[in-house]
Parts: structure tokens; sequence; C-alpha cells
């Protein structure tokens, strides 16, 4: 019996768990690699990708899905199985990022619209295939003089509906992902300037949603939290950005939707993990509330790892305490007195 849109995305945002995003493009993960000065190789990808996979407490107890890139969906552990089936063997539910990047938006200096919608029906049909239960596609938002402006955001939250419905065609829930940028160029604005964009673009996409005959329940938001722009001076209480962040969602998110897992959106990991922690303690809540981190889950990971054979479990305890804390952030029982107590 082949599970509902409904279940896959219920099981996406279970209690405790959240979602790995592992899709890191190409050049993304080199610039990771070069930090441990290790060359980006597919092998090397791979044995990454491998040390996360494997890492079965960590999968089994925190981790709902996990989001591949396109090249890793394909490849195989150095046992022989493939990574979809490591996923697969500790309960979590493989996903594929769909997209092809923000690209400039003709017309528009300083804005982007994420392509990729060309072929993707298709596309969605071989991920599916090759074990792919959800997806990802994000859209990206810059604040600036005069920016966003209302044909981004419609050009945006437009594409971003067309996927998810081309998703939900083909059995494949799909996580929808308007970034309100917090580190682009510049980024002065305060978290005022913030909460009113992401209502903005939130309503944009609903809006958009609800025209492609998208079902509300058979999808996950992924958007930002509500925070000051890397460049403002301002420092925002945590508990601040928590208030504004869920009342963001009360103004705009339907109930329908079953779950919201954030992106980290450079954050540093532990303040990631704090916020959702937060955010999880207030009352009034109708949608499950998590994670779906790239860096945040693998920073300390990566450098515990890395690159070398005999680091593999050193690499994997490091993976294992960022998602336990993130698990707990998810519950809200996060404390920074259990996160000082790394294993």
């Amino acid at each position: 019996m082949t599970d509902s849109l409904q279940d896959i995305a219920r099981r996406l945002v279970a209690p405790g768990k959240g979602i790995l995003a592992a899709d890191e493009s190409s050049s993304t993960i080199k610039k990771r690699f070069d930090g441990i000065a290790l060359d980006s190789t597919a092998d090397s990808r791979r044995d990454y990708r491998e040390m996360l996979f494997s890492a079965d407490t960590a999968m089994r107890e925190h981790i709902s899905g996990v989001i591949l890139f396109d090249e890793t969906i394909r490849q195989s552990a150095r046992d022989g199985r493939s990574l979809v089936s490591l996923i697969e063997a500790n309960g979590s539910i493989p996903g594929i990022k769909v997209d092809m990047g923000a690209k400039p938006l003709a017309f528009y200096p300083g804005e982007t619209v994420t392509e990729g919608l060309d072929g993707l029906r298709e596309r969605l049909v071989e991920y599916y295939k090759l074990g792919a239960r959800f997806a990802k596609w994000r859209g990206v938002i810059t604040i600036g003089a005069n920016l966003p402006t209302p044909g981004a955001l419609s050009a945006n939250a437009h594409a971003l509906a067309r996927y998810a419905a081309l998703c939900q065609e083909n059995g494949i829930v799909p996580i929808v992902e308007p970034e309100v940028l917090m580190d682009n160029p510049n980024a002065t604005h305060t978290i005022e300037t913030c909460q009113k964009v992401t209502e903005a673009t939130l309503e944009a996409v609903f809006d958009e949603l609800e025209k492609a005959r998208v079902d509300l329940t058979g999808m996950i938001l992924k958007p930002n939290m509500v925070v000051p722009g890397k460049d403002s001076g301002q420092n925002a209480a945590p508990s601040e950005v928590a208030e504004r962040t869920v009342a963001a969602f009360h103004a705009t998110v339907p109930t329908s939707v079953p779950g919201i897992a954030f992106l980290s959106g450079g954050q540093s990991d532990v303040l990631a993990t704090e916020h959702l922690s937060l955010i999880n303690q207030l009352p009034n809540r109708p949608w499950k509330i998590t994670f779906s981190y790239g860096r945040a889950l693998q920073a300390a990971a990566l450098k515990a790892w890395g690159g070398k054979p005999e680091n593999v479990a050193a690499g994997q305890d490091a993976f294992l305490h960022r998602a336990r804390m993130n698990g707990l952030a998810a519950l809200g029982e996060w404390t920074a007195e259990l996160e000082r107590q790394a294993d």
C-alpha cells in the first residue's frame, strides 16, 4: 500500500524529529570541503554523506527525512547498498531537491526567481522511482531599498505553487521554501521589516498555492525565522524572534498545513536550536513546528570527520549531538545546560 501525501507529511514532522538537508550543490559542498582541506570528488561526497546516513541512532531517533541532491540519490555506499536504502533502513524518508537555483529576474535589479520548472514532471516520475517521497524547491526573497518588489514576490510564489502541484500530481510531498534572506549583501534591515516581508511573502505563496489547487494537508512549509539582517546591528532577544515568527504564521499560514520545518538561514548552530525550542514553547500552535537544517546540523560533524576514515565515529557523534539537540528543540525541551553536555 502506498502512503498518502498526508501520511508522508505527518511522518516528516513527527514529534522530536526533523529533516536533514543534505542537498548541497556541487559548488556549495566544495566550499564546505575547502574548509577541511578535502578535495570534492564524487567519492569524497559519497563518503561524507554515507557517514551521516549511517549514523544509526541519530537517523533513527531524530531525523524524519533527508533532502538529497541529484547525484546523491543515485549513489551507492561502499558496501554496494544505495544511499537511499541506508536512509530507509533507519526509518527516514528520502527526499530530493528539484529546483535549478535562483537566477536574476529580468528587469528586476537585485532580485531573483528560481528556475527548474521545465521538464519537472518527468524528473519527478524518475525521482519517485529512485525512492524520493518528498521534494524541495527554494525561492529567495531579498530585502533592500524598495525590495522586495510585488513582481518578484509574485514570480517566486507562482513558481513554488506550480512546483508543489506537480509534486502532488506525482505522489510526492512538496516542501515549499520561501526564504527571506537575513545574510544578503548589506542586510541592514530590522526584525520589524523582516516580519512585514515574511508575512507578505507567505501571503503571496499561499494565494498562489490556492490558485494551483495544491492540497495544503499534503505539503510542508520551510520558511525563515523572523530575524534582523546580519548587518543591521540589531540584537533581537531569542524570545522576540520566537514571538514575531509565530505571529507571522498566525497572520498567513492556514491551519490545514500539517507542519512547518525551518531553515537555519545563516544562524549559528546553537542559536537556530534555541530559537526553535522557544517557538515550540509558545501556546496556540496549530502546526507541528520542527527543523530542516543543513549546515546547522552538519557543520560540527564535517569538522570532526575532516575527511579521514578513522574519524567517522567522531563525525557521527558530533552529528548525533546536534540532531539530539534539535530533536529536543522540536519538543520545546532544549536547554543550554543540555547543549553543554556534548557526548
